[in-house]
């Protein structure tokens, strides 16, 4: 890479060749990399440099002299400022198609000698109001209880009354407890003094079934009006079935700590996907877009090949969605998570469905694994779905010593894939790929990938 001779603040004409990971558009000013946040593949445009970095150089749009026709007006009135979506700008079909873009380019560079196919992106019929969970943030200003999404770049919150791609019930409810927070006088988190109760309002409704959760994320167990507070918000929403406190005392981006109470109903609420159901506790991982799960796991099930004699790992796990997808085509079905609460949902969710074959273990999938192949086990196929970071490499060890037949590998982040799959190709053909559009309007793709162990 060249070094970076742009300076903040110098203005110049680009034409932007391809999309960035993160759905910025990406063109080459005197052979260096220029990242233009809002900008298409095929556009002319004059950019203003704002960051130069190392290696790259950050711009914004002044003016578009050649504007792509899959440029759109984007629908929601906060998009600019959100930064949650970062792809209303552009028509769907050119979303799908740059997101397969996305994976190729993770492929060229990180594992360029593979020469998978790559398929084409697996679309939605309606490509908004899919999210079937939301964590918005809560914060205070003067007597205002505000809840929603940091402003891009900032540490203020976006109020947002209505996103256009969660399920409106979650966002209808939100909007109800932040009013019942300020009503009652409940004290609301400080991210700058760490003082006040409530952090994080989580909505969660299960999209089959209608069974719908309410979590509040607090800093301790104290919860002043708890009574007149609960009933308030079911007399509002009768089909919340379920509503906890988790409490989450420390200084961290992450949502969720520890410890969780059930302040009314259920501990869990009850989904359906396709013919098999699941009971979700609060923290329990669960996919975000449930219509396009039913292909994203359907795809999983064609890359396994089963044929009813095989024995799966299902790793990272969740509440057992995947491997329970495969149950049914399978010997023997084996899963693990480091989520206790997830492993407890997912034996659960397998003695429902009558699956005896199907067992469920807490811990790192590298250790069981590891301490299954010293018992002598050896899976046909191992399903994994990590998260954006991949698979830890003492798990990629581990896999290669024990040799399945196949992995077939669920990613949401093309980048570490392609990285893993690198490694993983030292052992494995890797036959083909197909991404996944699990989140519309965003930058982000699901893959999922075929590996075969080679003849040697």
């Amino acid at each position: 890479m060249n070094e970076v001779i742009m300076t903040v603040g110098q203005k110049f004409p680009l034409t932007i060749k391809r999309l960035g990971i993160n759905g910025e558009g990406v063109g080459f000013f005197k052979r260096n990399v220029v990242f233009v946040k809002g900008a298409i593949p095929g556009e002319e445009v004059t950019v203003k440099v704002t960051n130069v970095s190392r290696n790259f150089a950050e711009a914004e749009i002044l003016t578009i002299r050649k504007k792509s026709p899959a440029r759109i007006e984007p629908l929601c009135p906060v998009y600019e400022q959100c930064g949650g979506c970062q792809l209303q700008h552009m028509k769907y079909s050119e979303q799908l198609k740059n997101k397969r873009d996305i994976v190729v380019q993770a492929m060229d560079k990180y594992a360029r000698d593979l020469n998978p196919e790559i398929r084409e992106t697996l679309g939605m019929q309606d490509p908004w109001h899919y999210r079937n969970k939301s964590s918005f943030q809560v914060r205070k200003e003067g007597k205002r209880v505000y809840a929603g999404l940091f402003a891009e770049g900032t540490n203020k919150i976006l109020n947002i009354n209505n996103c256009l791609v969660q399920k409106p019930i979650t966002s209808n409810i939100t909007v109800d407890v932040r009013k019942a927070l300020q009503k009652f006088g409940i004290s609301i988190y400080d991210g700058k003094s760490l003082n006040g109760l409530v952090r994080t309002i989580v909505v969660r409704t299960g999209v089959q079934t209608g069974e719908t959760q309410l979590c509040l994320v607090t800093t301790r167990k104290e919860f002043p009006h708890k009574e007149e507070f609960i009933a308030r918000i079911k007399k509002q929403h009768p089909k919340i079935v379920s509503i906890t406190q988790n409490i989450n005392k420390e200084k961290t981006s992450l949502i969720f700590g520890d410890e969780t109470i059930v302040l009314d109903g259920k501990e869990t609420i009850h989904e359906r996907l396709g013919e098999l159901a699941f009971d979700l506790s609060s923290r329990a991982f669960f996919q975000l877009n449930p219509e396009q799960t039913v292909h994203l796991y359907n795809e999983i099930k064609k890359a396994a090949e089963l044929t009813g004699k095989e024995s799966v790992v299902d790793a990272y796990c969740g509440v057992g969605t995947i491997g329970l997808w495969l149950a049914d085509q399978a010997k023997e079905v084996r899963g693990m998570d480091i989520v206790p609460e997830s492993i407890e949902n997912a034996k659960i969710n397998a003695r429902n469905h009558g699956y005896k074959h199907a067992r469920y273990y807490a811990g790192a999938a590298e250790d069981l694994m590891a301490k299954w192949a010293r018992e002598g086990y050896t899976p046909d196929v191992v399903t994994v779905d990590p998260p954006r970071t991949g698979l830890a490499p003492s798990f990629i060890r581990t896999v290669m010593k024990v040799k399945p037949k196949r992995i077939v590998y669920t990613s949401c982040n093309p980048s570490t894939l392609a990285k893993d799959l690198n490694e993983l190709s030292k052992l494995y053909n890797v036959e083909y790929m197909q991404p996944v559009d699990m989140f519309p309007q965003t930058a982000q793709v699901e893959c999922v990938t075929k590996l075969v162990l080679k003849n040697n």
